[in-house]
């Protein structure tokens, strides 16, 4: 991967409609070459796929929370992850250091769900127990960001 894959990525990342014509535009190719280059970095798996980015409130999840999760002495963590990638409120799940094993992000309607959900949640085989923090307003979530910005070097 070189400079202009990266600066594809970051294109991609901030409007994964563009055209290939837009694309090339923007990093100085044409658009076959752009999407010659697309079409590798999709196969190598770099890039794993496109989708919407939906603001949770107006399709009616209006609670966000952030549970962590502690496993069990004799609770197996994959095991865990998978009953837990089962639970539709679930939308991310993250393997973490520290005293939790994973921390989740939960999104549903109503406080009334989100105690549905935990209840669900906690009779999980293996879940010991949960620490849940409600989200009580979101600056921002899910920017782009190119390796450039966080200082990672190219190779």
């Amino acid at each position: 991967m070189d400079a202009l894959d990266r600066q594809i990525i970051a294109a991609l990342r901030t409007n994964g409609r563009a055209t290939y014509a837009d694309l090339g535009r923007q990093v100085g190719l044409s658009a076959s070459a752009v999407h010659e280059r697309v079409g590798k970095l999709e196969s190598s798996g770099v890039i794993t796929g496109y989708h919407a980015v939906v603001d949770p409130r107006l399709v009616g999840l209006d609670v966000t929370s952030l549970v962590g999760i502690h496993v069990s002495d004799t609770g197996d963590d994959d095991e865990v992850a998978a009953a837990l990638a089962r639970l539709p409120e679930v939308e991310s799940c993250y393997a973490v250091a520290g005293d939790e094993a994973f921390v989740v992000k939960v999104r549903v309607a109503t406080v009334d769900d989100l105690e549905r959900a935990l209840r669900r949640l906690r009779k999980i085989d293996g879940v010991a127990r949960t620490n849940t923090t409600v989200v009580l307003s979101t600056r921002f979530e899910g920017r782009p960001n190119s390796p450039e910005e966080l200082g990672v070097r190219a190779e």
